[in-house]
């Protein structure tokens, strides 16, 4: 469906139907409709709420259910919201909940339930990661909450009635009904959560709204979930049960794929050429709207002294050879990255980067220029350590660049952790480097480059910018956001709080007998319920 159509219908109100699984004419379907997944990490949480991470994301849009959904090719259809009404001035907005929307425990989802699940986003006794997010929607008095400035009660938000939910932004953000779609704005049941405190995302506790209900998860091994008879389009759902099995090795995982375990696994580093010829109808690859990064940790009393010298910054960041790194480690049709924000994000216009046009031995010398500038020589080698977490490919990466960098005169010393330690470490600036991805929370610049803000909540390296920050604001209520986030982009490139790597594609192998996987949505954000299996 067109996007601007779509927009422009519930801009003023009107119901669309919403999007399920959709079996084509002629398709027949197979009598197994279970399906089973990779994971790379252990999921931290199922709280929509506390959830930070891409993986966890893709088990709530399951578990539970937004004001809207994305289709196939990422537009968005409604969830539990049929449609809404925008006023005059373009800061209230009025969102109209199906009356057949029901948690799997029988309870009817109601428009207080958003409620008190935004108020306990931007509440600064959850301490969510996410709190931000209410920011970034502008959703009034939300920065004055989350700065612990405001009770959380003067949140733009309101129950209307049952079906009614009306939230006010402090100034048009025409690309707020987008930003719904995010597991963070997902309701939550309160008698669920206050009931059974931190053990409501327990299975057995955990009451969600979505197609699906957690059955059983077993940290760091597998999570599985199962039809919600109570979901209000059940009738249109088709896979019965779904299993994500966390797998850290990716070559296990496609392993386990090719032996018939999984229906769905990333490709490993270097190998999509030979599967895509040998498998052409299971081997992937589409954008993704994701970019991968090293961070550095400016922080002047936990970063390493060298890292507060922007030349140091710029040295290692000209120093990577992205090249070889696409074209050769990882052979999937990503892109060498010398910005932070996806090339493909809608409406975004890429800025002109002066170093993306030099050679990369024009790059190198460069870099050994700056580091001598800084005081780093042969008689002083400059020392760091690199933080990344367990895959394969981050390993192959993390030698490729250590390679780079000795050539210019780093020593890297490479230190891997599991998933939760290394988020853990960089969220309390416990590093040097880090390797570090974001994936865009929706399809729009501002998702990537409003994290390098002052009031980010993942701006881990804590790079601060007063004209950056200004910026992003001005961006909030400019007819035209581009001109802004050129020169934000710029700065990044003339600060370089991290050097930019590459950005993603989605490089999978998927069963040839699924359908409604979403693979053509730049964001990945596919729905379960959305899927089914055709017979062979």
């Amino acid at each position: 469906m067109n996007k601007l159509l779509l927009t422009t219908v519930l801009s003023v109100g009107l119901a669309l139907p919403a999007i399920a699984a959709q079996v084509q004419p002629g398709e027949t379907l197979a009598e197994n409709q279970e399906y089973t997944f990779w994971l790379l990490d252990a999921i931290k949480s199922m709280d929509p709420q506390i959830n930070t991470d891409v993986e966890g994301a893709g088990i709530m849009r399951s578990l539970f259910e937004g004001l809207y959904n994305e289709d196939q090719v990422g537009g968005l259809v409604p969830g539990v919201a049929t449609s809404h009404e925008l006023s005059d001035d373009k800061t209230v907005y009025t969102f109209h909940l199906r009356d057949n929307a029901k948690w799997s425990n029988g309870d009817p989802v109601t428009a207080a339930d958003f409620v008190y699940a935004w108020k306990r986003l931007a509440d600064p006794k959850t301490a969510s990661e996410y709190a931000w997010y209410m920011e970034l929607m502008q959703v009034k008095n939300a920065a004055k909450i989350i700065a612990g400035e405001a009770p959380v009660d003067e949140l733009g938000v309101k129950a209307v009635d049952d079906h009614t939910f009306e939230v006010t932004i402090e100034a048009p953000l025409p690309y707020f009904p987008k930003m719904l779609t995010h597991a963070s704005t997902f309701p939550v049941n309160q008698k669920v959560v206050e009931g059974a405190g931190d053990k409501w995302t327990e299975p057995g506790n955990l009451v969600g709204n979505g197609a699906y209900v957690l059955t059983e998860h077993i940290l760091g091994e597998k999570v599985v979930m199962e039809r919600n008879p109570l979901y209000w389009d059940d009738a249109n759902t088709i896979i019965t049960k779904a299993t994500a099995l966390t797998i850290n090795d990716v070559n296990a995982g496609l392993t386990r794929y090719l032996a018939g375990e999984l229906d769905r696994v990333d490709i490993p580093a270097g190998q999509y050429p030979a599967l895509k010829e040998k498998y052409p109808d299971e081997a992937v690859s589409t954008p993704q709207s994701c970019s991968y990064i090293y961070m550095f940790n400016l922080d002047k009393e936990k970063g390493p002294a060298a890292l507060q010298d922007v030349r140091v910054r710029k040295a290692l960041s000209y120093a990577i050879d992205r090249d070889i790194i696409v074209n050769n480690i990882l052979q999937g049709g990503q892109w060498p990255s010398y910005n932070w924000t996806h090339h493909a994000t809608e409406g975004f216009k890429m800025p002109d980067i002066d170093y993306s046009h030099w050679t990369q031995e024009e790059r190198n010398t460069k870099a050994k220029e700056l580091l001598a500038e800084a005081g780093f020589g042969p008689d002083n080698p400059l020392k760091l350590t690199l933080n990344y977490n367990t895959s394969e490919d981050h390993k192959k990466i993390a030698i490729a660049i250590q390679q780079f960098w000795k050539g210019v005169g780093v020593d890297l010393t490479l230190n891997n952790m599991e998933w939760k330690v290394h988020t853990d470490r960089m969220q309390n600036q416990d590093f040097e480097i880090a390797r570090y991805a974001w994936c865009g929370d929706y399809n729009e610049a501002s998702t990537y480059l409003d994290l390098f803000t002052s009031y980010s909540g993942h701006n881990n390296g804590k790079f601060f910018s007063e004209r950056y920050d200004e910026l992003m604001k001005q961006s909030k209520t400019a007819e035209d956001p581009n001109p802004m986030y050129t020169e934000a982009e710029q700065i990044l490139a003339a600060e370089m709080p991290m050097a930019p790597i590459y950005q993603y594609t989605n490089v999978e192998m998927v069963k040839p007998d699924m359908r409604g996987m979403g693979l053509n949505n730049l964001m990945q954000n596919w729905y379960i319920k959305d899927m089914y299996r055709v017979a062979n």
